[in-house]
């Protein structure tokens, strides 16, 4: 599996980079978007056609986190078929239920289909096995441990969560853990988001590979986050910011 960074701010946009968005792509070549934040589609294509996406999956219905899925199936709906290939496919677009409003959105005719996934036993999306757990957030969010049925290789993405004990359970020996970091060590046990620290934390005591920070908080030295959440991994994970465009071979 390839992650590419597309959007990387919590909240709202701001010095030319959008919110949270990710494209992971398999070794067989299928493009499923993470989440859908703000600008999302002009860094998708830099990337790729976004005629070429296989599949959305969102953690939650919060706006950094969908603000361009209406974008996202314009371009598709308005780019003309033949051209490039298109053929005018249906993007399923993955998400819980427990918000009835905003899943019904993810229905748009002949653009877009909604899909539950299950968040009991799992979905399979193309190539991947997901299975997911329910954060602490205020609104429902689930988090993804994404397996790669082909490679056996796993990515965890936490969508937005405070701490919480099974996290570290969930993201055991992950290849790549994803983890929403809104606040430096100073913020620990916030209900909301986690810390530099927890999610170092998690990542140590889960033995992941790499621990990647993302949800960045706009305000404060994106150095000492990183130093901090490093501190508190240790040697044996490779921890790193996400930056628009950056990617991780899992």
């Amino acid at each position: 599996m390839k992650l590419t960074a597309l959007g990387v701010w919590g909240g709202y946009p701001t010095r030319d980079a959008g919110t949270t968005s990710y494209l992971l792509q398999s070794e067989s070549g299928f493009n499923m978007l993470l989440d859908c934040g703000s600008r999302a589609v002009t860094e998708l294509e830099h990337e790729l056609q976004p005629t070429q996406l296989d599949a959305v999956i969102l953690s939650h219905y919060h706006e950094d986190h969908i603000a361009d899925l209406g974008a996202l199936r314009q371009y598709r709906q308005l780019y003309p078929l033949g051209q490039d290939g298109w053929d005018g496919m249906m993007l399923p677009i993955y998400g819980h239920g427990e918000n009835e409003y905003e899943f019904s959105k993810l229905n748009l005719d002949k653009v877009s289909e909604g899909h539950l996934y299950d968040v009991e036993n799992g979905t399979k999306v193309g190539p991947f096995d997901i299975t997911f757990l329910k954060t602490v957030h205020p609104v429902v969010n689930y988090a993804m441990r994404i397996v790669e049925r082909r490679t056996g290789q796993v990515l965890v993405y936490t969508g937005d969560t405070g701490y919480f004990d099974e996290l570290t359970e969930f993201a055991k020996e992950a290849d790549l853990l994803l983890a929403d970091v809104y606040f430096f060590k100073d913020k620990a046990k916030m209900p909301n988001h986690l810390s530099s620290i927890e999610a170092g934390q998690i990542a140590k005591e889960a033995k992941v590979k790499k621990l990647i920070l993302t949800h960045l908080p706009q305000f404060g030295d994106l150095d000492i986050l990183l130093t901090e959440a490093k501190e508190a991994a240790g040697n044996t994970v490779t921890t790193d910011l996400a930056v628009p465009h950056k990617k991780w071979q899992l």
